[in-house]
């Protein structure tokens, strides 16, 4: 093992992560290389073996289950309400049978989780359409509703139009399942984790600590977006820590194996996988 391998480390370009990236921003180990984008990128990185681990959807890790592992302690999840990812709609949830439904290019689990929810609560199938959104048109023209998710999603979420009605996809999974939902996860090619075991570990630990004084330092990190994000330092304050969490936990897996099963009943998923954890934690 060469102790000069720069590690090539994905991440998800969201609010929803900023403690993750507020590390990461000030990150000086000249052993990490960082690559950032939106969920969709990064999963097509890390499949292509461009990246040794990254956060990414949690759909893709079950997807390419074969050549991942899960690393332990970290992942983005929301008990109930997620508030950035969101369905706006010109009719009521239960009434988009047939209907035209335009999904962000930029998810790969809130696709996966739409689709649960309006087969198993509401029993229609909309028929979807991925596209590039906008803000300032939410819900296109010849579309009758569309979900947005991330950044987005919740600058959406917290400026409601009258004329839509709003649905929050955590919200939604909590009412079908009672179970907390899991976004993202954290994860690494199992070749990596079987030639580079020990800086691994090492890595896992760095990122934990990482996480950690973002966390510690969460007044600086918000105040480090204000100028370029369309928040305020409550909104985001209320969304980092009260909305979104991080600790993946057993509750956690739990709920990714329901999601999983899920998944499969609604042919989004080919096979549900068997959750292989780094280190067995």
């Amino acid at each position: 093992m060469s102790s000069n391998y720069r590690i090539k480390i994905g991440h998800i370009n969201f609010l929803n992560v900023l403690p993750l990236n507020y590390f990461y921003a000030n990150c000086n180990d000249k052993n990490f290389e960082f690559t950032m984008g939106v969920p969709a990128f990064v999963n097509a990185k890390i499949k292509s073996g461009l990246l040794d681990l990254s956060l990414i959807s949690s759909i893709e890790y079950a997807r390419q289950s074969e050549n991942l592992i899960l690393l332990p302690k970290i992942c983005v999840r929301a008990d109930s309400d997620v508030t950035s990812i969101i369905l706006i709609s010109r009719k009521p949830i239960d009434e988009l049978d047939g209907e035209k439904l335009a999904i962000t290019a930029k998810s790969a689990t809130a696709h996966c989780l739409l689709k649960i929810i309006l087969a198993e609560s509401y029993g229609v199938k909309p028929n979807y359409s991925v596209e590039s959104l906008s803000v300032e048109n939410p819900v296109p023209n010849d579309s009758t509703a569309a979900l947005f998710i991330g950044d987005d999603a919740l600058y959406l979420n917290l400026h409601r139009q009258k004329n839509f009605l709003y649905y929050d996809l955590g919200g939604e999974w909590k009412k079908l399942t009672g179970r907390q939902m899991v976004y993202a996860v954290l994860a690494a090619r199992k070749k990596f984790a079987k030639d580079y075991s020990e800086l691994l570990q090492d890595t896992c630990q760095k990122i934990y600590n990482g996480l950690k004084f973002g966390l510690q330092n969460k007044r600086a990190a918000i105040n480090s977006v204000l100028d370029s994000k369309p928040f305020t330092y409550d909104e985001l304050d209320k969304y980092l820590g009260g909305v979104i969490k991080w600790d993946l936990t057993a509750d956690g897996i739990d709920a990714l194996k329901i999601f999983y099963q899920l998944a499969q009943k609604n042919n989004l998923l080919e096979k549900v996988p068997t959750i292989e954890i780094f280190g067995g934690d």
